[in-house]
């Protein structure tokens, strides 16, 4: 080895698989010993997962999605380590993790020898379809042991699952508002919906708190737009929603994105020779969508100067120039002051969209609103938000602009700023089986205002007599049978699956009964 060769380092080989007791540990800690404390006789547990309020103005329904993926990645794929090790030693690793966090002998280890010997979890999860924009305080889940034994399982897992769980949903949910917002003011000011798929771009990759939790909201946000940058979510969503073989080629696309730079491609061509940058750019893209990050320095300077400078160039290119401001009032950036169009004001009280038009105009459609000339455009990804995208979209509205002149960013303004809180969402039991009788279990703090009060006895869902989802507390063995809540997974294995697409299709066709539904 000579002293220019870096030394390869080797990570300790305890590092290099993961324990067979991994998934076992995948739950809060006081779990562990509920076993003991559950009464004598206890063999059945009843659970289910619902959001009980929002914190969001407005949004009384919240998206199922990402359980599929739960299912198969942390109660199949998790445990294959855990059933093929040996039971002695998943016994003894066990019992010794145990020991070090509660004390010698503070959990016994035969209920985890008997789940080994059994090779799957015993264990049945009811739910309505993926993508169903489920009304408050009706759950999108059921789980309940299937073999007596077992009872300690189902809320052992509550805490992979909400985790698993909640994220994606509430990203799916906030998409959708998204989705509403931009359809609406598409119709209102161009009258089609044509291009909305792309007009809400996911940049939230590194705002979140982990790869996995990047890939799950990613693909939360792919149901309602296809627009993204966070690449994880195309693996995710391969993985546990994949397409048919037919749908692979031949089906609408799962996720797009354009080339783009970031500060560091403009910073490396220099500011004096910032121009030659943009030239450089569209010689290496002759043709389709570039954006280029244009507020490295003077964002005003490159509206007003550099593109005026290329504009023969950029009117002849066969493809689309998008300038992404990154920085300041994104309402002010894009869309100028509140005063009127007209010349005598200064760029930033023009706006970006307004230089654009003044530049490289563009058409006026049938609704009397302008369209720049698809050669240009504008994105914007920093601090957007519902409110703000809103705002927008109005001050565009007023200025005689169409709303589709813009594409927005979004990143954790939109999809990180959010918890478990945000939809109250919760996994509480509502039913329990002891000495062979069942018994309704309910949570009502006195000191709680309502939100934490819980179902109570076995579950259903059902259609009210208006097709909305309803609730069916203390449900007859008939209720349940007829109830959406149906079997999608049991011992082990998938009863039901659904593709990314399938669940695309649930929840274009929910939203459209609902958008009926509140139409009368």
């Amino acid at each position: 080895m000579t002293a220019t060769t870096p030394a390869r380092r080797t990570a300790p080989a305890r590092f290099t698989t993961a324990s067979p007791i991994a998934p076992l540990l995948l739950t809060d800690g006081y779990k562990t010993g509920h076993i003991r404390q559950y009464p004598a006789g206890t063999t059945r547990v009843y659970s289910n997962f619902t959001n009980r309020g929002s914190r969001m103005d407005g949004v009384d329904r919240v998206v199922h999605f990402g359980l599929q993926a739960y299912l198969q990645a942390y109660l199949v794929e998790a445990f294959q380590p855990f059933f093929d090790a040996d039971e002695d030693e998943v016994a003894t690793l066990y019992q010794q993790a145990m020991d070090r966090y509660l004390g010698p002998g503070a959990v016994d280890v035969a209920h985890i020898r008997a789940l080994h010997r059994r090779g799957f979890l015993p264990l049945r999860v009811c739910a309505v379809p993926e993508g169903t924009p489920v009304p408050l305080r009706v759950p999108s889940l059921t789980i309940e042991n299937t073999e007596p034994e077992f009872f300690w399982l189902v809320n052992y897992i509550e805490s992979a699952l909400s985790a698993s769980v909640w994220h994606p949903s509430t990203t799916a949910t906030i998409a959708v508002q998204y989705r509403l917002l931009l359809d609406r003011a598409a119709l209102e000011t161009t009258g089609s919906t044509a291009g909305v798929d792309y007009q809400l771009h996911d940049f939230s990759f590194r705002g979140q708190t982990s790869i996995e939790s990047a890939a799950a909201s990613g693909a939360g946000h792919l149901l309602s737009f296809v627009g993204t940058d966070s690449l994880p979510a195309l693996d995710w969503i391969d993985r546990y929603y994949p397409r048919d073989a037919s749908d692979r080629d031949g089906g609408a696309p799962i996720a797009a994105s354009v080339p783009a730079t970031e500060h560091s491609v403009m910073c490396a061509g220099g500011q004096d020779g910032e121009r030659e940058t943009y030239e450089r750019l569209l010689e290496v893209y002759p043709t389709g969508i570039l954006s280029v990050v244009s507020d490295t320095w003077d964002l005003w300077h490159v509206l007003t100067d550099t593109l005026p400078a290329l504009r023969e160039r950029i009117l002849a290119r066969d493809g689309k120039l998008v300038i992404r401001p990154d920085s300041g009032d994104p309402v002010e950036i894009l869309c100028g002051t509140e005063r009127a169009r007209g010349e005598g004001r200064t760029p930033a009280e023009r706006g970006v969209i307004e230089l654009l038009w003044d530049e490289f105009g563009g058409t006026t459609n049938e609704l009397g609103f302008d369209l720049l000339d698809g050669r240009v455009g504008a994105i914007y990804g920093d601090s957007i938000t519902l409110d703000r995208a809103e705002r927008i979209i109005e001050r565009l509205k007023a200025k005689g602009f169409a709303s589709t002149n813009v594409v927005f960013g979004v990143g954790s303004f939109s999809y990180q700023y959010v918890t478990r809180d945000t939809f109250s969402s919760a996994m509480k039991a509502t039913w329990a089986e002891v000495d062979g009788v069942g018994r309704d279990l309910m949570k009502d703090p006195v000191t709680d205002g309502g939100t934490k009060r819980s179902a109570t006895g076995r579950l259903a869902v059902l259609r009210d007599e208006r097709g909305e989802l309803a609730l069916v507390e203390r449900a007859t063995p008939e209720q349940e049978a007829a109830s959406l809540l149906r079997p999608v997974w049991e011992d082990g294995c998938a009863l039901e699956t659904q593709s990314f697409d399938e669940v695309r299709a649930v929840l274009a066709s929910e939203l459209e009964r609902i958008r009926r539904l509140q139409e009368g």
